[in-house]
């Protein structure tokens, strides 16, 4: 047997010999304990031949497996005096909790070196790159208005049909503006969802036109403090 390999290749005695057991191609369960013992000393002894320091751990181990040797060529009436129990079972039980130990520390440096290739920046406040919040009211456009006033009716789970019967009592726009109005004069400003107190076709319908002829004709402005945030329907200048 070639041996090419250093005592540093390796992390402990235990990691040298399930080397030693992959590379004769041996079934962990079933170790030939001869075969695999002299393998094992001649690596120790090509060491130490090389002036390389054997740590005591390695020779610790070939103490045990020179004990298993002996042991499984005691005579079978001997062993049979004892309990049938395989020489091998401990050491074979450390190898396999080594080998689970050595195959998640593998995954755990696999996640490591996939993390150590993203990059995340911690959430920080938008606030400190724009200019001037007060731009910010200025820019509610009619298509977020509808679009805000769109996911208002799907929160209400109004998105389906409302109710389309007809009645004698019409809501016109002219009426919903008067009473936006007075709400107007009582409040200064509202919520544009709170203008919505009745929902059916007729009135969502009518106050919505009401609120965009009001803010066509700049009997109230609609504002938005920040994005994301309510609109709020208020009298121009405060009046």
């Amino acid at each position: 047997m070639n041996i090419e390999f250093k005592i540093n290749d390796f992390e402990g005695p235990l990691d040298l010999l399930l080397h030693l057991i992959k590379e004769a191609k041996m079934d962990i369960m079933n170790i030939q304990i001869e075969e695999i013992t002299k393998q094992y000393l001649d690596y120790i002894e090509l060491q130490e031949k090389m002036n390389l320091d054997v740590a005591s751990e390695y020779l610790v181990l070939a103490a045990e497996l020179l004990e298993i040797k002996s042991k499984l060529l005691l005579p079978n009436t001997v062993v049979e005096e004892e309990e049938e129990v395989d020489p091998r079972s401990e050491l074979v039980n450390r190898l396999l909790e080594y080998q689970a130990y050595k195959d998640i520390t593998k995954m755990l440096q696999e996640k490591e070196s996939l993390r150590s290739e993203i990059y995340t920046k911690a959430p920080e406040n938008i606030k400190n790159y724009v200019d001037d919040v007060k731009e910010i009211k200025a820019q509610v456009s009619l298509d977020d208005l509808v679009e805000a006033f769109k996911k208002y009716l799907e929160r209400k789970k109004e998105n389906r049909p409302l109710n389309t019967k007809v009645t004698t009592n019409e809501i016109s726009i002219s009426s919903r503006r008067k009473e936006i109005n007075k709400i107007l004069k009582i409040k200064k400003k509202v919520s544009f969802f709170e203008l919505f107190p009745v929902m059916n076709k007729e009135y969502v319908v009518a106050t919505f036109l009401a609120i965009l002829e009001m803010a066509k004709s700049r009997e109230l402005i609609i504002t938005q403090n920040d994005i994301f945030e309510d609109i709020i329907c208020e009298v121009p200048n405060g009046e």
